[in-house]
């Protein structure tokens, strides 16, 4: 499966952007998706994820409570929602793909979008 991000930009901080993650190569309906990010000098980490008929959701403890994870199978296409945007949120996001479960492990990943949450 091919992954294709986008959305991210330049916000400020309590903003919002909505990210996009367009599939394609695959049976989309298939796969649990996830959003993953990495700051600069720092390792990658989990942001959320979605199961592959959207009711199972889990999140980061980070962004719970203003990132929302959604997905439309009709458009191969799963999108991750963030509001009241931090300056620690900047990063580079990037979504992934796998069939084992919305804890992973993610075998596809896009190319990434960058987030900047200025002060």
């Amino acid at each position: 499966v091919q992954l294709q991000a986008s959305g991210g930009g330049l916000v400020q901080a309590g903003g919002s952007l909505r990210l996009s993650c367009a599939a394609s190569g695959a049976t989309f309906s298939r796969y649990y998706m996830g959003w993953f990010r990495q700051a600069p000098g720092k390792e990658r980490e989990f942001v959320a994820a979605v199961s592959w008929s959207g009711i199972v959701v889990k999140y980061a403890d980070s962004v719970k409570g203003r990132f929302t994870i959604s997905r439309d199978n009709a458009k191969n296409t799963n999108y991750l929602q963030m509001n009241s945007l931090k300056p620690e949120d900047t990063a580079v996001y990037y979504c992934a793909a796998g069939l084992a479960g919305v804890l992973g492990p993610y075998n596809y990943w896009g190319q990434g979008t960058q987030v900047t949450v200025s002060s």
